[in-house]
């Protein structure tokens, strides 16, 4: 249960390491490792990472929070962090009413101003359950905390919901150049490494793209807040960048089957 308005966290030690000191190296481990990946002609207002566990996904990961220049970083504030909800099924999109998001790495305060105004809109509401052992907005935090100083959150997650619900829950919470969108998200599941490849291609080119009608269930585990960040993109217009696109079979498993990562910057 969530105590004391902080949400503790729920896979260190499982996704990523328990040890403040073993984890914030293997974060800036994994943003060192992609240093120079991306090359963007402006700041990004959005990203898309991956979610899994960091010894698969990290270090797609570090490919996309390096798409941050330096002079970008000291401007954020907030975060507005978007991933699906794995665990518990509902319809709509659900805000906690923790006060806090706890890492090993310290706690992140939640923008309870923010919180309340996007909670305003019909399908989205207060609802502790799904973020108590959810994993995708979780690991998403040791990455900001290590880059950036002082920041809150905007924690979401997102049930059986449209992806126009979702664009429009992102539009009341867009905010200006203090505010960092950022939607949690793994590919392809499950299929061998060729397919996988092949599917997350087709992904790929449709969130460069900004097509949101390309987005099915099965080409992403996070496809509503992918595609709702997509039609704000559009409304907003911004450009998306592919920055990096692998597998567990690239990162560190076996090539049958597989999970498909990507890292996206939209600017």
């Amino acid at each position: 249960m969530i105590v004391a308005s902080v949400r503790p966290p729920a896979v260190a030690g499982q996704f990523y390491p328990a040890r403040p000191e073993a984890l914030a190296s293997m974060v800036r481990g994994y943003l060192e490792e992609s240093r120079g990946r991306a090359a963007l002609p402006a700041p990004p207002k959005a990203l898309i990472a991956p979610h899994a566990g960091y010894i698969y996904s990290g270090p797609v990961a570090g490919s996309a929070y390096n798409a941050l220049p330096q002079e970008r970083l000291a401007a954020i504030r907030r975060v507005v962090l978007v991933g699906p909800a794995h665990r518990v099924g509902f319809y709509g999109i659900a805000a906690p009413t923790a006060e806090a998001f706890e890492t090993p790495l310290g706690a992140v305060p939640v923008d309870q101003e923010t919180v309340e105004r996007v909670v305003r809109l019909p399908t989205v509401f207060r609802f502790d359950d799904p973020h108590e052992s959810e994993h995708s907005l979780e690991v998403q935090l040791p990455f900001l905390q290590c880059l950036l100083e002082d920041f809150t959150v905007v924690p979401l997650l997102v049930g059986s919901a449209s992806g126009e619900e979702m664009s429009r829950a992102l539009e009341t919470v867009w905010g200006g150049e203090d505010t960092l969108v950022v939607v949690s998200s793994d590919l392809s599941h499950y299929l061998d490494y060729a397919t996988a490849r092949e599917v997350d291609t087709r992904t790929s080119e449709a969130i460069a793209a900004l097509r949101p009608e390309a987005i099915q269930p099965g080409q992403a585990c996070g496809h509503v807040p992918v595609q709702g960040l997509l039609l704000s993109a559009r409304r907003h217009g911004l450009e998306a960048r592919v920055l990096d696109q692998r597998s567990s079979g690239d990162t560190a498993g076996p090539r049958e089957p597989v999970v498909g990562y990507g890292a996206y910057a939209f600017h």
